[in-house]
């Protein structure tokens, strides 16, 4: 995309809203599929039953996201066995449900400019306790800047450092690791190296970031940006920010009847604010300067609030020690 000058703003919120006013649009050719393939047998299960059973995606989303024909999409359902009512009942009591978003199906309702081609690696869903056909994507992290501009996105939309370059870089997937865990990890071409967790307990989902510096000059500036989507919470998808609480460093959005909220945070927080065409939370948080060789983290929360006293959760909620950064980092 070709953004004006008046995109030199200050955070990455102010320019994706004012990119979608001036209505910019993918410059050049069209872009290529945006899809992944399924892979072994193992993952094909994997995928399938990620897609349909749980996202509930119909066989023209399942071919968007992996590249198969609807007919080889609905003939690979049926050999597995796989519908929207194979999925297995979730024990009581369970931490939130957690899965690698799939891709096929845009995580947003609208500002749809401002996120062309999202990418699967850094997005996760997390599904709601009381309602087990909705959940949030969360994008981690969506944007990283630095001294040197826009660092990474997890999307096409404003130029990065790489995309001035000319440089692809590779696609990535989550590593699945035990009780339902989420690890990244990116290196990027000059040395800076990035990782996210995704950790679901009793009480919620802690998630961590990481950013070690492996270029030969200090990092500052170092901002993040991680988006918290809504388009799949039944409730909670009104595109506007009237059912949202920002209070640093959370963000919580609530049901039409104030007895059901989604809270997300982040340590230490730079910003809050909500985008109520996506519509999305975001309690962005910023790395402290790094010096070349070190790493910094920051820490981060998603939990779900059934109740009408949201300062008290939110008292609640600081005292469970979410805020301390994994040291976990290569």
């Amino acid at each position: 995309m070709k953004p004006s000058t008046s995109l030199k703003l200050a955070t990455f919120g102010l320019v994706v809203l004012l990119a979608g006013a001036c209505g910019l649009a993918p410059a050049g050719a069209a872009e290529p599929p945006n899809t992944r393939p399924l892979g072994d047998q193992d993952n094909q299960r994997f995928w399938l039953e990620n897609m349909v059973a749980y996202h509930h995606f119909t066989a023209s989303e399942v071919a968007l996201a992996t590249g198969l024909s609807e007919p080889e999409a609905e003939a690979a359902l049926r050999r597995l066995g796989i519908s929207a009512d194979s999925r297995p009942p979730r024990p009581a009591g369970a931490p939130p449900l957690v899965l690698p978003y799939p891709g096929g199906r845009h995580p947003r309702i609208g500002f749809l400019d401002g996120a062309i081609r999202p990418q699967r690696e850094t997005k996760f869903s997390v599904f709601l306790p009381w309602d087990q056909a909705s959940y949030v994507v969360v994008d981690l992290p969506e944007a990283i800047w630095s001294n040197l501009g826009l660092t990474y996105l997890a999307h096409t939309h404003v130029p990065t450092v790489w995309t001035k370059q000319n440089v692809e870089l590779p696609p990535l997937e989550w590593k699945r690791l035990a009780g339902g865990a989420l690890e990244s990890e990116r290196s990027l071409p000059n040395g800076i190296a990035f990782g996210a967790s995704v950790n679901p307990a009793r009480e919620g989902v802690r998630l961590g970031l990481w950013l070690r510096n492996g270029t030969a000059a200090a990092l500052s500036d170092l901002r993040v940006q991680i988006c918290v989507m809504l388009k799949g919470a039944a409730g909670f998808q009104q595109q506007t920010n009237e059912n949202k609480v920002l209070a640093k460093p959370y963000v919580a959005c609530r049901s039409p009847d104030s007895a059901r909220w989604i809270i997300t945070g982040w340590q230490p927080c730079d910003r809050t604010w909500a985008n109520p065409p996506v519509p999305c939370l975001h309690a962005d948080p910023k790395f402290p300067d790094c010096p070349p060789g070190e790493t910094r983290r920051l820490a981060g929360w998603l939990s779900f609030y059934e109740g009408t006293n949201l300062q008290a959760e939110l008292r609640r909620l600081d005292t469970l020690g979410w805020d301390r950064p994994s040291p976990r980092a290569p």
